[in-house]
């Protein structure tokens, strides 16, 4: 049968690693995967990719970033924010983060103030440069909701929804009024179907309370975060917090590289004490090189490797934070290397995850069947003495392509 217009080609990757130790074939027909056999066992009239010495995993996703003010930090004063200018940082944000593996982000856009929607607006162009490429969905973020100033929030925020914002957003914690604004948003989502992400320190245990109340009953879902007060908080009045959220079905974004510009706090909530009252906790980036963090880098392993290192996350917990529940948390579906699931895969050079997490340099990114990205590294060794000979090197020196080895 021949393929529809802009089906991707038949894929097969050959002799990549599994997390579980065993070395395969993945063929890919169409935007899935076909079939999953022992190494040498498949073949494919399209394209052969050699993942030996590879790791193949489901590609994370970027719950929260912002790319609307991302790579501003060295501009000087106040960056441009007009649409086209928008449309370039987000454009090249995006296929950042799509070349540390994220094949679909979820950008938090300012609307109202000053900028009205001109943020959105470029935020929205870039998604259509990115199409094919990753899966960009635009959250509206207004700041006041209430009072007569949010007469003026509220209608800005109806005009985000009508161009083409995918998620209502909301920042609680800086209006006079978090009840009323998160309702406000709340009742908006409800009357158009649209999903919640909302932005809060979580620093106030009965605010908590109240806004996962609120939102319990709304689907189809709602997200909240960073969270980080909830580590500031008496281990009795954290974990009480952990239980409302859990009852209440939400998800905490944490941010485990440093925050945001709408976070008024920064580090990361008790990661554990959330997962084991049954709270899903996916993780994302925030600021990529703006004005919050200068030196941001928008990579989901770096991500899941703060959650191991010090929140103390098994390795393929901390990676579940940035793949699966990261796409559970935007609506997306599930991702395994077996045969039926999205051609969604990210293979990294190296045999572990841990190894993976700890340095991954060289990456494969396939998205919708097709290969959209490959960041490939080279270690060199160069000494004439005594370290060449401890490390068996030629005195003119080794290079090898990154920490799995091989070519």
């Amino acid at each position: 049968m021949p393929e529809s217009p802009g089906e991707a080609p038949g894929l097969l990757l050959s002799g990549a690693r599994l997390t579980d130790g065993r070395s395969v074939d993945v063929r890919i027909g169409g935007q899935r995967i076909e079939a999953v056999g022992t190494a040498g066992s498949l073949t494919t009239p399209g394209i052969r990719l050699d993942l030996r010495g590879y790791l193949l995993l489901p590609a994370p996703a970027e719950p929260h970033a912002h790319p609307g003010t991302a790579l501003t930090a060295t501009t000087g004063g106040s960056p441009p924010h007009r649409p086209e200018d928008v449309r370039r940082r987000a454009t090249e944000a995006a296929l950042l983060q799509l070349s540390h593996g994220a094949t679909a982000l979820r950008a938090h856009v300012r609307v109202g103030g000053v900028q009205e929607l001109g943020l959105l607006e470029g935020v929205l162009a870039a998604r259509r440069s990115l199409r094919g490429l990753t899966d960009l969905t635009a959250v509206a973020v207004p700041r006041l909701l209430t009072g007569v100033a949010g007469a003026d929030g509220l209608a800005v925020l109806r005009d985000a929804v009508d161009m083409g914002a995918g998620v209502i957003g909301g920042c609680p914690d800086l209006d006079p009024d978090p009840a009323g604004h998160a309702e406000a948003v709340l009742d908006l989502a409800a009357a158009h179907g649209l999903p919640v992400d909302l932005h809060t320190d979580g620093d106030d245990p009965g605010r908590l309370a109240r806004l996962t109340a609120m939102a319990g009953g709304l689907r189809p879902g709602v997200c909240v975060g960073p969270c980080a007060g909830l580590s500031r908080l008496p281990g009795d009045e954290a974990a009480r917090a952990a239980d409302r959220l859990a009852a209440a079905a939400v998800t905490v974004v944490c941010l485990p590289q440093g925050g945001c510009s709408e976070a008024r706090l920064r580090g990361t909530p008790p990661v554990r004490l959330l997962r084991e009252a049954g709270v899903r906790v996916a993780a994302g980036s925030g600021a990529l090189r703006d004005a919050s963090n200068p030196v941001g880098r928008g990579d989901p392993l770096e991500a899941a490797y703060l959650l191991a290192s010090q929140e103390g996350l098994r390795p393929e917990l901390a990676y579940d934070a940035v793949s699966g529940d990261a796409r559970a948390a935007l609506g997306l579906p599930g991702v395994r290397v077996e045969a039926g699931f999205p051609a969604e895969l990210l293979a990294v050079r190296g045999d572990g995850l841990a190894g993976a997490l700890s340095l991954a340099y060289s990456r494969i990114v396939v998205h919708r069947g097709r290969v959209v990205a490959r960041t490939s590294a080279v270690r060199e060794y160069r000494d004439s003495g005594a370290a060449a000979s401890a490390l068996d090197l030629p005195r003119q020196g080794r290079t090898d392509s990154g920490p799995g080895g091989g070519p």
